[in-house]
C-alpha cells in the first residue's frame, strides 16, 4: 500500500525552507504550482529532498525529480540513489532517460539522428590534452568549456588563447575525474539569448527567452539572467518537436533549450529531461497538462 501518489524531490538547502530571496521564492513558487495539478486529481503529494536518509522510498508510487540542483556537486550519491530507488518506486521521466540525459554526450546522439548542435568536443576523462592542443585542431577563436554532466554554470569558462594560460590547471584537474565539452562559443548566445521550449505529455506549452546579464554569457539565474516569454515561429516550433521525438518513450516532460549557432542557424544547447525549471508560473495551464499525463499513466 503506498503512503504517497506523488513524491515532488528538492535538495537540502530548498527543503523545509521560508522564502528568503527571488531565486528561493520562484522554486517554492514552481514546485506549489505542480503539486496543486497534482493534488487537483486527488493525489496525495509530499515534497522531500532526493537525499533525505529517513524517507521510505517505497512508500511513494511515482518520484518527480524537481529541484534537485546539487546532482551535479554530489553525482556518485545521486547515481547511487538513483540505482537504489529504482527498484523502489517509478521516475517521472522513466529512470533510462533520465539516465541518457545526465551526461551530455547525449548531444552526440542528436547529432547523429540529424539535430543541429554547437560544433562541439569531448574529451573523455584521463585523457591527456592540453587547451592549446585543442585550440589548434579545432582552429576555433573562442570556445567555452565545461564537464559534461554538470548544472547552474558549473566550471564553465569562456577561452580565448590569449586566456587559456589561467586555465591549463583547472582543466587537466578535472579531467582527472570527469569527462569535458570543448564549444565554439556562439556569439548569439549574447546577441540573442537562448529560448526555452516547454513540453508536457509531448505537447508543446510555452517558450522562455533567457538573456544573460550585460557582460556575462551564461543564462542561468545564478549569474543575473533575465527572463521573458517567447512566442515563437513555426520554422523554430518545429525545430524544437524534432528534438523532443529524440527523447525516447513516455517523456512526461522535456525543456528545449536552443540557440542561433554562428551561421545563424537553429542548434540544441542542452536537452533537460531531468530536473529542468519549467517556468510553470508563466503557463499553469502546463503543470495541468503534465499532471494530467502522468495522473493517466498510474495503475
Amino acid at each position: 500500500m503506498y503512503k504517497y501518489d506523488i513524491v515532488i524531490l528538492t535538495e537540502d538547502r530548498y527543503d523545509n525552507i521560508v522564502a528568503s530571496d527571488e531565486n528561493e521564492t520562484n522554486i517554492l513558487l514552481e514546485d506549489s504550482i505542480i503539486q496543486k495539478a497534482f493534488e487537483k486529481r486527488g493525489l496525495k503529494v509530499f515534497r522531500t529532498s532526493w537525499s533525505n536518509p529517513n524517507f521510505d522510498w517505497s512508500s511513494a508510487k511515482r518520484l518527480f525529480i524537481s529541484t534537485t540542483w546539487d546532482y551535479f556537486d554530489r553525482f556518485s550519491e545521486f547515481h547511487n540513489w538513483m540505482e537504489f530507488v529504482k527498484n523502489k518506486s517509478v521516475l517521472i521521466n522513466p529512470y533510462e532517460t533520465i539516465k541518457w540525459n545526465i551526461d551530455k554526450h547525449y548531444l552526440l546522439d542528436l547529432k547523429n539522428n540529424g539535430i543541429n548542435i554547437p560544433s562541439t568536443v569531448f574529451i573523455e576523462k584521463g585523457e591527456q590534452k592540453t587547451l592549446a592542443q585543442l585550440f589548434d585542431e579545432t582552429s576555433w577563436g573562442e570556445v567555452v568549456i565545461k564537464p559534461s554532466i554538470s548544472g547552474a554554470g558549473r566550471h564553465t569558462y569562456r577561452l580565448t588563447r590569449d586566456n587559456i594560460g589561467d586555465y591549463d590547471k583547472l582543466f587537466a584537474s578535472l579531467l582527472e575525474d570527469e569527462s569535458m565539452m570543448f564549444q565554439e562559443f556562439q556569439t548569439n548566445v549574447v546577441a540573442k539569448g537562448e529560448v526555452a521550449y516547454m513540453f508536457m505529455g509531448g505537447e508543446y506549452t510555452h517558450a522562455i527567452l533567457k538573456i544573460a546579464k550585460k557582460g556575462d554569457f551564461r543564462v542561468q539565474d545564478d549569474f543575473g539572467c533575465t527572463y521573458e516569454e517567447y512566442f515563437p515561429t513555426d520554422s523554430e516550433l518545429e525545430f524544437a518537436k524534432r528534438v523532443v521525438k529524440n527523447c525516447g518513450k513516455e517523456t512526461f516532460y522535456a525543456r528545449v533549450d536552443t540557440i542561433y549557432n554562428n551561421n545563424n542557424e537553429m542548434a540544441v544547447s542542452e536537452l533537460e529531461l531531468i530536473e529542468p525549471e519549467l517556468w510553470f508560473r508563466f503557463n499553469e495551464n502546463a503543470a495541468d497538462l503534465l499532471a494530467e499525463s502522468v495522473y493517466n499513466s498510474l495503475d
